[in-house]
């Protein structure tokens, strides 16, 4: 793609924008209707700006062994961040995109091809649910579910019914990964916890600290199987990605379990060890979880000590739209040849 300058267009979900990253000559950010809602380098599609991204693909690098082709089929596409990522970790996957947006689709297939041939991925233009239910059993190793409705998952893709069609199409050893978004009371993802509960027996959240114990709102990232956790990723890989070190607790965060929010007054502060067998949740190096959590320093708006900026994966500052979880003028210094856009939980690094 040899343009360098934005790319607007009217999609079926609203005004969609490609703006080039000035820093990276062939990388763009996708916004729809100001919303950022995929990161595509065309250079380096395993690079992954988001932070939610990473961790879903720091789930699907955990599924088989290294570099094992695997079938996937992905609920919502956007940019196809992850299917490329899946293209280049793992050739000769067979991936299938599901995207209800077909304007969309066809905007991210034109400016921001696929490599010759697809690479093994096959884009459809189709409600994601009614292509699910029609999926052939047994048939993929991993189901990726990303799809919105503005800061919410629609309730086609919430309920029982469609748990019980995600563990029909899934393999015996097959996963599950949905990114998902709430906050304190944390009712949206206990009822999501007990509706996959009934058809899959290891459960999984991934969040930030800050979204899990319940101080903001933010992405979860929900990982389902019927297997146990396969292997573990080496240590410089998990640095690579710049996500903690994985921890294990047989609870959930104490606001998520007993649905209190950020201030309540309780042993223990956020992480909690007892109850939910099954469910896990990161905890950061040399945390002990029933401990009262320490006095936070006073924070900027972006949630982060003033004068620290989040990074990005590779060690360089967060683009400038990350600066703060609302908007942001352009100004001097950013990065992207954008008017305003907004920054939504989970699109940004070190922020969900």
């Amino acid at each position: 793609m040899k343009e360098s300058v934005p790319v607007v267009r009217e999609v079926d979900g609203g005004i969609a924008k490609l703006l080039p990253d000035v820093d990276r000559p062939r990388a763009w950010l996708l916004t729809v209707d100001g919303a950022p809602q995929s990161y595509v380098d065309l250079d380096d599609p395993a690079h992954l700006e988001f932070e939610y991204a990473r961790r879903l693909a720091y789930v699907v690098d955990g599924v088989g062994g290294a570099g094992e082709a695997l079938d996937v089929l992905h609920l919502g596409g956007g940019g196809l961040s992850l299917p490329r990522y899946v293209a280049v970790t793992r050739p000769g996957s067979r991936q299938e995109v599901v995207e209800a947006d077909r304007g969309l689709l066809r905007l991210v297939t034109e400016h921001l091809p696929l490599p010759d041939g697809g690479a093994g991925i096959t884009v459809h233009g189709a409600d994601g649910r009614r292509w699910l239910e029609g999926a052939a059993d047994a048939s993929a190793d991993v189901l990726i579910a990303d799809v919105f409705g503005g800061s919410r998952v629609p309730a086609a893709f919430t309920s029982v019914g469609y748990a019980r069609e995600a563990a029909r199409v899934l393999r015996a050893d097959g996963v599950y990964v949905a990114n998902l978004a709430d906050g304190a009371p944390f009712d949206f993802l206990r009822s999501q916890l007990a509706t996959f509960r009934g058809e899959f027996t290891e459960l999984a959240l991934i969040a930030e600290p800050g979204v899990l114990r319940g101080r903001r709102f933010g992405n979860a990232v929900l990982v389902a199987s019927r297997a146990p956790p396969g292997h573990r990723r080496p240590r410089a890989a998990r640095r690579r990605r710049r996500l903690p070190r994985p921890g294990r607790a047989r609870g959930l965060p104490g606001a998520l379990r007993q649905g209190r929010g950020p201030g309540a007054r309780r042993r223990g502060g956020g992480l909690a060890r007892a109850t939910g067998r099954g469910v896990r949740h990161r905890v950061r190096p040399g945390h002990v979880p029933d401990r009262p959590a320490r006095p936070r320093a006073r924070t900027g708006s972006s949630g982060e000590a003033p004068g620290n900026a989040p990074e990005k994966a590779d060690g360089r500052p967060a683009p400038p739209w990350c600066r703060t979880p609302v908007q942001r003028g352009r100004g001097s210094g950013s990065r992207h040849r954008a008017e305003r856009i907004t920054s939504p939980a989970g699109a940004c690094p070190g922020s969900s």
